[in-house]
């Protein structure tokens, strides 16, 4: 089955023909029918067919706002003068075609004046075949086609072979192509341009840079003139070249640029996240080392109340020693008052004052024995407690090592970037250097053309003289004999 867009365009170009009262062609009805069931649109093939001006005119309309074609072809159609102008007149608003091909139509003046307008008003052909007409024949015609061709900005293929074009189309059409910067490749074989068109052409290569294609064999025009057009042209292709690759190797050190911008923004960003996780793992480890202070201090607090009670104690042992000593003296006193109540109640009063006396004795050693190893066990915290000074400080240094780090590789980033700019300028002047040597030799190189065409000048000259002093002479003989 058709696509709708096709089946549309047929039965338009019918309508179309009927409403002008002519019967629509077979062969383009076939050739519309060819194209809906081949390549469901995109390329419109007529070549060949013998279109009336009818349906030149039916398709100039159809074709004004279609959207399907991109290919065109109507070469050796036999389109008449006005045929091919109703035509183009439809194509030159279309925005989609790009290839167009009127090869073999016969077209003449008024054919060069339509083209001209078409070239002058689309906006999306990129290729034109011309081959086989007549364009060239009248020079004001021809002057509204190069007119036309000045103005496109779309066009990059061009064939004008065989089209009659003479020394002053050369120079109407390179006059164009001093303004058209799009166009390039140009077929100019097989025309009549001679030497002053051969000139025209070489002098519009001097402005024309992207021309990079141009063929001129079959136009009677001398070969060092085609030689030096040539090399133009290799110039063209080399400065192209060139300039891509320049286009190239910038987008590739931008690249490079790039990517090393990225990655030491990476690593700039781990590193901080390293110093962020430290810094995290540093208050983690300075609040657990802060939690135990607190509770080697509260254990140092509940070991001095300790002491302090031990201390209390042995204070109330003491008075209690103080206390029993001043019994014992007042026993004494007792015993020296109550010495006639026998000598076993004193030997009681000593056995029991000394039981006393070892008891106390005892409890003196324990709390001795207590305190000192609370003094060990305060010794061995404060010892702890140094250690982990010593830590907090060994992280504190940890630290500033770490900013030093950072601080020395953003400056290394710093010195790539600038080692980065710098090869970017020295590739910078490097292309200048080879443009500005590339001008030189050209330069140089139309100079020693200009020098060989003055050259070959003077030699004309020379043998048209010479062979005028020949005829003169033989005319004189003639003359004499007579």
């Amino acid at each position: 089955m058709g696509t709708p867009e096709m089946d549309e365009l047929q039965r338009s170009y019918v309508r179309l023909c009927h409403e002008r009262g002519s019967e629509p062609q077979e062969a383009v009805l076939r050739q519309l029918e060819g194209a809906r069931e081949t390549a469901g649109g995109g390329r419109l093939d007529l070549s060949t067919q013998s279109l009336s001006m009818d349906s030149c005119e039916v398709l100039g309309i159809l074709l004004q706002n279609d959207v399907t074609f991109t290919h065109v072809t109507l070469n050796d159609c036999m389109l008449s003068e006005e045929g091919s102008k109703l035509l183009l007149h439809g194509l030159r608003s279309n925005s989609v075609i790009k290839h167009l091909d009127l090869k073999g139509n016969n077209l003449r003046a008024e054919g060069a004046e339509v083209l001209g307008k078409f070239l002058r008003h689309n906006s999306s052909l990129i290729s034109l075949t011309l081959e086989w007409n007549n364009l060239g024949m009248l020079d004001d015609a021809f002057s509204m086609f190069c007119d036309g061709l000045s103005f496109n900005q779309t066009l990059k293929k061009l064939d004008l072979r065989n089209n009659q074009i003479n020394h002053t189309g050369a120079e109407e059409l390179s006059m164009a192509l001093k303004h058209n910067f799009t166009l390039q490749e140009l077929d100019l074989r097989w025309n009549n341009m001679g030497l002053l068109g051969g000139r025209a052409m070489l002098s519009c290569m001097e402005t024309n840079r992207n021309l990079l294609k141009l063929e001129l064999s079959g136009n009677n025009i001398p070969s060092d003139i085609l030689k030096a057009i040539e090399q133009t042209v290799e110039h063209n292709q080399e400065r192209q070249t060139l300039k891509r690759d320049t286009v190239n190797q910038r987008q590739i050190l931008t690249k490079e640029v790039q990517s090393l911008k990225q990655e030491k923004n990476k690593q700039f960003l781990n590193l901080m996240d390293t110093i962020d996780q430290q810094k995290e793992e540093m208050n983690r480890s300075n609040r657990t080392t802060t939690l135990r202070l607190g509770k080697l201090q509260e254990a140092l607090e509940d070991r001095k109340s300790v002491v302090n009670s031990l201390k209390s104690k042995l204070q109330m042992t003491e008075a209690n020693l103080a206390l029993s000593q001043q019994k014992a003296q007042d026993l004494e006193k007792l015993l020296s008052h109550t010495k006639q109540t026998g000598t076993s109640m004193r030997e009681q009063q000593a056995k029991e004052l000394r039981k006393e006396k070892e008891e106390s004795a005892s409890r003196e050693a324990k709390l001795r024995q207590e305190l000192a190893s609370v003094h060990d066990k305060n010794l061995y915290y404060r010892s702890k407690v140094d250690e982990l000074e010593r830590r907090c400080k060994a992280q504190q240094q940890q630290l500033f090592d770490l900013k030093q780090e950072l601080t020395d590789t953003g400056a290394e980033l710093k010195i790539r970037a600038m080692q980065a700019e710098e090869l970017l300028e020295a590739e910078k002047k490097r292309f200048r250097q080879s443009r500005d040597d590339a001008v030189v030799l050209h330069q140089k190189e139309v100079d020693h053309v200009a020098r060989l065409l003055e050259d070959s000048e003077k030699a004309t000259q020379e043998r048209m003289q010479r062979l005028e002093v020949t005829k003169l002479g033989l005319e004189e003989v003639r003359a004499t004999s007579t």
